[in-house]
Formats: structure tokens, C-alpha cells, sequence
């Protein structure tokens, strides 16, 4: 079993950092490939760039189908393209914040979401409604750090944790963590703070390898039917579609920018 995961950004480092994480929780036998695009934002901290991003993480998902990938997990908070891609896959398509909420709710009765920077609590608010998730979902709090600086700032595993204790006072009884460049500061923040906490990436994959397992898929049908064949133009011109048939090997659905 193949798996993608695609950091939706263009920095290497953040793509390693996934990748790493993601390996530790994949089983035996499952191959993780974590990607970045060749085009796009170095991070993901507003609407403008997360539109961005998306023609990159579908050529990625593109290029995934011409070599057998079984499954895929877009590594932002934000879940940018996650319809879009389901569309182009044949696989199974994860978003992190997606699998993240979910896995909470299997944990905890109300949880709480750390992220990075308050303008993207919006979103996270956003994606919290689509996702069911309303009810069960405390607070979205955030640290304040850039998505680039989570690496490297001494002050990040502590602004983290006093956080997720706020979401926790507030009666959220796990925490998820907001941000794909988190993923190595879950072990820490649970000892910390005493309660469950989630991270999408590693969620995902798990999920995503699930799926996979049992054999599930997008549906052919209705909206992750395969996009309508039609020119595109422009800078969008490698990205015409070339074919309306899904579930088919090899599949070609996109082709690749030149």
C-alpha cells in the first residue's frame, strides 16, 4: 500500500517534518511518499494562498494516479482542495483537519482546536461547522507563532501547551492541534496538559490506510464524479482535463503543467 502525503506549502523542511511523522505511524509494509508542490505559497496562513496552493496539490494527486498511489492525506489545517482532489482520486483522500476532528470525537465528548495565528481561526470555525462538528467543538484558540517559525521557536511548546490548558478550562476534554507543522509537539502537550491530544497528520494517514484496507473509495457518482472534460487556458492550461473516467488504471486524469 502506497499512501501521498501532500504538504500543500513549498518548504522542504515542513515536507520532511510530515513525512517523518507520518512513517512512525504507518504499518508494515504501507510506503509513505510525502510531496510538496512544485509551485505555490512557502506557507498557508490566509484564504489568498490557500487558493493558491490548490493547483499544486492537484497536480500532486495527478501525478500520484499515474504511479499507483492507494490513498492520500492533504497536510494543512485548512484542508485546501479536499473536494477537488476527491474528484481526480482514486483513493481514499484525507484532510487533516478532517481526520483530526473526528478522532477526537471517538476520544472525547467536546475538544478544543490550537492553531497557529488568529486570522486562521475563521477557517478552522469554518471547517468545525461543515464537518458536524458545532456542538462538540469548545474553542478555537491560537499560539501566534507563523506556520514557519513552529520549528524553530524556543516558545513553541509552550504557547502550545498554555492554550490547550484555555480550551481546557473551557471544558473541552481533548485538544486538536491546528497546524500540519505541530505534528511533533502531541506527545509533549498531552503530558503537559492531561488530556488527549490529536494530531491530523498522523490521523490521517491512519485513516486514510484504513479506508484503504477496507476497500473504500469516492464515489463515482454525484459530486466526486470525475470533473466534465473542457479546455482549460492560460496558466490553468496544464491543467486540462483529459479524460472523464475514474477508478481506471492508468488514470490521467490531469496533465501535468509543462
Amino acid at each position: 500500500m502506497r499512501i501521498r502525503v501532500i504538504n500543500p506549502n513549498t518548504t522542504r523542511a515542513m515536507t520532511d517534518l510530515i513525512g517523518r511523522s507520518a512513517r512512525v505511524v504507518a504499518s508494515p509494509g504501507v510506503l509513505v511518499d510525502a510531496v510538496q508542490p512544485t509551485m505555490g505559497p512557502a506557507s498557508i496562513e490566509s484564504h489568498y494562498e490557500e487558493a493558491l496552493a490548490v493547483p499544486g496539490i492537484l497536480e500532486q494527486v495527478a501525478l500520484g494516479e499515474a504511479e499507483g498511489v492507494d490513498g492520500y492525506v492533504v497536510a494543512c489545517f485548512g484542508d485546501p482542495g479536499l473536494d477537488a482532489a476527491r474528484e481526480l482520486a482514486s483513493g481514499p483522500v484525507l484532510g487533516i483537519a478532517e481526520a483530526a476532528m473526528h478522532a477526537a470525537s471517538l476520544v472525547a465528548r467536546r475538544f478544543g482546536i490550537v492553531t497557529t495565528l488568529d486570522r486562521t481561526r475563521g477557517r478552522a470555525h469554518e471547517l468545525v461547522a461543515r464537518y458536524g462538528f458545532a456542538d462538540a467543538c469548545v474553542e478555537v484558540r491560537a499560539c501566534e507563532i507563523p506556520v514557519l517559525d513552529l520549528e524553530h521557536d524556543p516558545d513553541v511548546l509552550a504557547r502550545v501547551v498554555a492554550e490547550s490548558r484555555a480550551v481546557v478550562e473551557q471544558g473541552a476534554e481533548a485538544v486538536v492541534l491546528g497546524c500540519a507543522g505541530m505534528t511533533a509537539l502531541c506527545r509533549s502537550v498531552s503530558d503537559e496538559v492531561g488530556v488527549p491530544v490529536v494530531d491530523g497528520v498522523t490521523a490521517a494517514v491512519l485513516l486514510a490506510q484504513s479506508l484503504v484496507a477496507m476497500g473504500l473509495r469516492p464515489s463515482a457518482r454525484g459530486e466526486y464524479a470525475p470533473p466534465p472534460a473542457k479546455p482549460m487556458t492560460g496558466l490553468l492550461a496544464g491543467f486540462e482535463i483529459m479524460s472523464a473516467t475514474k477508478h481506471d488504471a492508468p488514470f490521467g486524469v490531469v496533465r501535468s503543467p509543462a
